[in-house]
This record gives C-alpha cells, sequence and structure tokens, in this order.
C-alpha cells in the first residue's frame, strides 16, 4: 500500500534588510519539518518582486528597510498580491506604534525581535515565530478574505507622504498627544465588561470600541496579548477611535465607568474588591501575560452578575476557563463569531465549550454590550 503523500510545507518570504537577520529567520524556520524558506529579500520593492514571482503562502517582513520600508511593502503587497504577512518589529516605542500600523494595514500578527533591530538571540522567539506563521498560513480564504476587506481602507497612502513611512506619528497618536487626560474616577462602577482578544485583536477592539457610546454606563477591561511597550500604544489609538477614554492600566487605578483600562504587556490584571487594578508579575498563563484566564477568574467572584465577558478573534484557549468561572458566578459572556474572526480559535473554545451566551459578528458586538449595560441597569433599579 503506497504511503500517502506529506502535506505541502508551509513556503515562506523573509524581507530584511540585514543579511544577518535574513539568514539568522530562515535558520530558525528551516528547522521546523513542515516549513520551507523559499526566498528572502533586502528591501521592500525586492520584496514585493518575489512576492509576485514566488507567490509564498506567508511573509515575514522586517519593519525598518531602506528603498520601501516594511510598512510602505505591506499596504503594496496587500493591493497587489495579498499575502498572509507576520510583522518583526523592535521593542520600542516607535516601533509598536509602526507594528499597529501595519496590523492596521493588514498584517496578521507580529512577533517581538527581543534585543532591538538587530537580535542575534532571535533564536529566542522562533517557537513564536513558527507558531504564528502556522497559524496565518491556517487561515481560511474566507477568512483572509473578511480580514483584508476590514483593512482596505486604511492601506491607502496618507495625505501629505507616502504611504508607510516608518516613524511616521499615526494621526491617532497625533490627536491624542494634544488632548488633556481625563481625571481619574474615584469611584468603581457597578458593572464591568472584560473584553479578551489576541491575533486580530487590534482592528476588532477599534471596531468595537470605536461603536460604543460616551454614556456606556460601565466600565470596560481589555486583556489583549501584548508584549510590554505595545498595549501603551494600543491604548492611545483606541482612545481616539471613538467617545470613551482609553489608557493603559496601571497599579492602583479605579476601574470607573464610562472608561477603558487596557491591561499592560508582561503583567497580569486583576482588582480588588473595591475596584481597584492590582497589576501581578506571575508567570504566563497559556503562554501569555497579560492571560484573559486570570483576569476572569479574579473578576468572577466580585463582580458576579455585574460582569460582561466578551471574547473576540484569537488562537488558542485563553478566556475559556475564566469564562466558566463568570458562569458560574452568574455573569454573562459573549463570543465574536467565525465568519468576522481573523482566527477562531479563543472564541471557538468559549462557544464549544457551552459557555456562550450570544455568538455575534463584529460589527453586532458593541450594540450587544450597550444593550447589555442598560439592561443590567434597570435590572439593578427595579430590584
Amino acid at each position: 500500500m503506497m504511503n500517502p503523500p506529506l502535506p505541502r510545507p508551509i513556503r515562506v518570504l523573509v524581507v530584511d534588510d540585514s543579511a544577518f537577520m535574513r539568514h539568522a529567520v530562515a535558520r530558525v524556520l528551516s528547522d521546523a519539518p513542515d516549513v520551507e524558506v523559499v526566498g528572502s529579500a533586502a528591501d521592500g520593492e525586492a520584496g514585493l518582486r518575489l512576492a509576485r514571482t514566488l507567490r509564498p503562502d506567508v511573509v515575514t517582513l522586517d519593519v525598518e528597510m531602506p528603498v520601501l520600508d516594511g510598512l510602505g511593502m505591506l499596504r503594496r503587497l496587500m493591493s497587489e498580491t495579498p499575502t498572509r504577512t507576520i510583522m518583526l518589529s523592535s521593542l520600542t516605542t516607535s516601533g509598536a506604534a509602526v507594528t499597529l500600523d501595519a496590523l492596521d494595514a493588514g498584517a496578521i500578527d507580529f512577533v517581538a525581535k527581543p534585543s532591538g533591530s538587530l537580535s542575534i538571540d532571535i533564536g529566542r522567539v522562533g517557537e513564536e515565530l513558527l507558531l504564528k506563521i502556522r497559524t496565518a498560513a491556517a487561515m481560511p480564504e474566507a477568512a483572509f478574505l473578511a480580514h483584508r476587506q476590514r483593512t482596505a481602507p486604511r492601506i491607502a497612502p496618507r495625505p501629505g507622504g507616502e504611504a508607510g513611512t516608518a516613524g511616521t506619528r499615526s494621526p491617532a497618536a497625533a490627536k491624542t498627544a494634544g488632548a488633556a487626560a481625563p481625571s481619574s474616577p474615584r469611584v468603581a462602577a457597578r458593572r464591568l465588561v472584560a473584553i479578551a482578544s489576541s491575533t486580530g485583536g487590534p482592528g476588532a477592539l477599534q471596531a468595537v470600541i470605536s461603536a460604543l457610546p460616551a454614556r456606556l454606563g460601565c466600565a470596560v477591561i481589555i486583556v489583549q496579548h501584548m508584549p510590554a511597550g505595545f498595549t501603551a500604544s494600543l491604548a492611545t489609538r483606541l482612545a481616539d477611535s471613538g467617545a470613551l477614554p482609553v489608557s493603559e492600566a496601571a497599579g492602583g487605578d479605579i476601574v470607573g465607568e464610562d472608561r477603558v483600562l487596557v491591561a499592560p504587556g508582561g503583567q497580569h490584571l486583576i482588582t480588588s474588591v473595591g475596584g481597584r487594578v492590582q497589576l501581578i508579575g506571575l508567570p504566563p498563563v497559556n503562554g501569555v501575560r497579560p492571560a484573559a484566564d486570570v483576569t476572569l477568574r479574579a473578576l468572577a467572584p466580585i463582580w458576579r452578575e455585574r460582569l460582561l465577558t466578551v471574547v473576540l478573534t484569537g488562537m488558542g484557549t485563553d478566556g475559556r476557563d475564566g469564562a466558566a468561572t463568570v458562569k458560574e458566578h452568574g455573569g454573562t459572556v459573549f463570543v465574536q463569531n467565525e465568519a468576522t474572526a481573523t482566527v477562531y480559535g479563543m472564541p471557538r473554545a468559549v462557544a464549544e465549550a457551552g459557555l456562550a451566551d450570544r455568538i455575534l459578528p463584529l460589527n453586532r458586538i458593541a450594540a450587544a454590550i450597550t444593550e447589555w449595560a442598560a439592561e443590567s441597569a434597570g435590572a439593578k433599579a427595579s430590584a
């Protein structure tokens, strides 16, 4: 009997201006039996030419490059030869801002280089890079098409300059930089919404937060899987996208009504009984920190029926065990549906465990949150 043919390996194009980094990334990827590096390029223009010729399954793309930088290449790639892309980003404030620009422009995910642009220790994040390449390659074609359609309005060149100019501050950052910081709340909210997300999360969060009203009647906590530094940039962008003030959480912050707090990368977030934020440096859970399961398990016994959990796009199962605890204490759970999720991992885990009260398309989630907040306030008033 003939053995069945082996599955075709994932074909990857590596684009980085550093010859050392191209070699190091290729070496890390070539050690995996299911990945084949089919080419490499030193700048965005060469990367575009190879992408058209080789038609790789996934591109790994550096941000800072000559001739045409990573963001400029990504925007043209998504317009001309749409390809699943993972960004390689530096762990800096400017690197975080440009990385979020890249996610806006259609990148599936990113991996932070452990020690700057020239990371001789890139092997430290090799498993993370491989996992994200596999996740991107496994996206159904319909999901990738929907992802492209959501990001298409954001890939056009920006007024006043070439699209994708690295180091240019985003409109969100520019607008927020001049705004006065809102005063800190003195009293904790009566109701709380906890949103969990991972791969595809920044775009999904922007869609949800931008559609929430200024008078929501509850507090919002976001747990997005991101390294330290990136969550501050995410909070800045979310603050610019809608009516609610958004900030990166700090220890001692009060979970206030009509405010959004983003759990900082590298720390788990919980709250005290009185509604004050506590940040803890325990080891990663589910391979991530912050982890939604840590936050939800801590919040559920405190907030009980006053807690709504929303699980958005992301790979893995983080949020499932926490959602179970939320349900045990009388809380409510919504999840994003498969058709609108970039990666239907986290929401699937919750839905298949029978924990979801509602399974919703992304464009219905903000309205459902608003309805829940109003109904919860009404129930409290009539009690």
